[in-house]
């Protein structure tokens, strides 16, 4: 392949282009430990605050940019938000960069 070729398919970069995204969303350490909280089921913003020992304003603005990457969305329950993870597969690429991150370090 020459330096200057694209991998894939032209059609087929548009997936690179996604998978950027997905992984710009994942580019705080906050939203990667946010991520990982929710593969284990649905939660609050307080049980969050709670886990991440973050405050609340700094949890829900990375919510806010997780559910604006359609990583998470959120589900309103009288006076509080449980958010999820709109799919799974973004738990495992979590954990396997945790993962990984602890074996070289």
């Amino acid at each position: 392949m020459s330096a200057d070729a694209v991998p894939g398919e032209a059609a087929g970069y548009e997936s690179y282009e996604a998978a950027a995204e997905l992984l710009r969303a994942l580019s705080a350490p906050i939203r990667v430990a946010i991520v990982a909280e929710l593969g284990a089921g649905e939660r609050c913003v307080h049980e969050l605050v709670e886990k991440l020992g973050a405050p609340q304003p700094l949890v829900s603005q990375h919510l806010r940019v997780l559910r604006g990457a359609g990583v998470v969305r959120g589900a309103r329950s009288g006076r509080e938000i449980a958010y999820s993870l709109v799919d799974e597969h973004v738990a495992h690429i979590v954990a396997d960069a945790v993962s990984h991150a602890r074996e070289v370090s």
